[in-house]
């Protein structure tokens, strides 16, 4: 069933627009006028979806390749709506909703109209015999690999209802934990970026005139007030270059996270970073045990799930090391011994695994891995800030003060030789 995209005017005059499906415009325009709106322009949402066009209906939407993958326009949802979603989902399922039904009241309360479309996208495959899964992977810009499996462990199990309560509480917890450490990332880059700006508006407009009225006064400028002098002087002359300069750094940066070394260059550099390297390795290991804690708990055997981790880990080198885990235990090793070897996991998390793995209680053993790396997290972060924090306030008084040495020595000479 088509879906469509429409303007129209409410009873009282207001212009209202919005998207529904019907088998075709005409349709469409029979529901609104039902509802006492009067249509002005409908057409095809083509591109609601992500750049998915409108189908038969009981097919979906199906994609037509019409602009490189990278100008297709993206449906977005934060992780924590997504989680609001997901849980919302598994309450109706809980309480005996069908899941189409439970779909259209999803759909009534989506946040945005590209989340709508893709909603309803998903509620026509599914009536038209898709599984849900399969209607879901229709959309990974929205549901990834990690969500499209676990639900199709969900629906094979019985416990569809039970697997989304679980992908909610691990979507808001991811979201929680990446929002721990962007705040603490936060303060200081507002504190570097702040100092910068202030440090580049002071040598390129405030500081030559000082010095120009300094200088023709001074015979002989003391060394600070030479330094200064020659550093406004550089970025007076070469500031479009300095410019161009950071330009390119960011380009370069762009083009190495593109490639497959030039991330693992990256995020190998991200890991052994000093004050912030141990809370990156620290939020990639939590986010490694949890993921698998709940791809386990869900039913999914441990290949699968070392698979479906390799690819939603959000870093290379941990992803290689997943994979070589996978690989060890295709050749018929347990999951510890590979990772003991590695470094980029504490021996304590080997052991633990390995008493998981004894015990069969390897998921349990996991989310307490998790529970323990997001504590330590927290620690991290409040360490992270707790050095940061006076570092970049001394650093910023120490620049600041030596430029107002630099502009204050001078003014002393000439106020003593005024005296004389």
């Amino acid at each position: 069933m088509p879906i469509y995209e429409y303007t129209a005017l409410t009873e009282s005059g207001q212009t209202k627009t919005g998207i529904l499906d019907a088998d075709t415009p005409r349709a469409a325009r029979d529901k609104l006028r039902k509802d006492k709106i009067h249509v002005t322009a409908i057409r095809v949402a083509n591109e609601l979806a992500g750049g998915e066009m409108a189908a038969p209906a009981g097919k979906g939407l199906k994609r037509e390749i019409q602009l490189p993958a990278f100008l297709q326009p993206k449906a977005r949802i934060s992780a924590s709506d997504l989680a609001n979603f997901t849980r919302q989902f598994s309450t109706l399922l809980h309480a005996g909703t069908p899941l189409a039904e439970c779909l259209q009241v999803l759909i009534e309360q989506a946040g945005g109209r590209r989340f709508e479309a893709i909603l309803r996208d998903v509620r026509e495959r599914v009536t038209g015999g898709d599984t849900l899964a399969d209607a879901l992977g229709n959309h990974r810009s929205v549901f990834n690999e990690l969500y499209v499996n676990m639900v199709r462990a969900g629906e094979a199990s019985g416990q569809l209802d039970v697997v989304l309560q679980r992908i909610g509480v691990f979507l808001q917890r991811q979201a929680r934990l990446r929002n721990k450490v962007a705040a603490a990332l936060t303060y200081p880059i507002i504190m570097v970026t702040v100092g910068f700006l202030v440090v580049i508006v002071l040598m390129k407009f405030v500081v030559p005139k000082i010095l120009a009225l300094v200088t023709a006064r001074a015979q002989t400028l003391p060394w600070p007030t030479q330094v200064l002098k020659a550093v406004s002087g550089f970025f007076a002359d070469y500031w479009l270059l300095l410019l161009l300069g950071l330009v390119g750094l960011y380009v370069g940066f762009v083009s190495l996270r593109s490639t497959e070394k030039g991330r693992r260059i990256l995020d190998r550099f991200k890991l052994q970073m000093p004050i912030m390297g141990d809370l990156f390795r620290k939020q990639a290991i939590s986010r490694f045990a949890v993921t698998l804690s709940t791809l386990l708990k869900s039913g999914l055997p441990v290949l699968d799930g070392l698979k479906i981790v390799k690819n939603v880990v959000d870093n290379t080198v941990l992803a290689e090391i997943v994979g070589v885990i996978h690989d060890r235990i295709v050749e018929g090793t347990d999951i510890a011994s590979p990772l003991k070897k590695s470094k980029m996991f504490p021996a304590v998390v080997g052991h633990m695994i390995a008493i998981g793995e004894q015990s069969g209680q390897l998921d349990e053993i996991l989310s307490q891995l998790a529970d323990s790396y997001d504590e330590e997290v927290d620690v991290a972060t409040q360490r992270m800030t707790a050095v940061l924090e006076p570092i970049l306030i001394v650093s910023i008084a120490v620049l600041v003060a030596f430029i107002v040495l630099a502009v204050i020595l001078p003014m002393l000479q000439v106020g003593k030789s005024i005296g004389r």
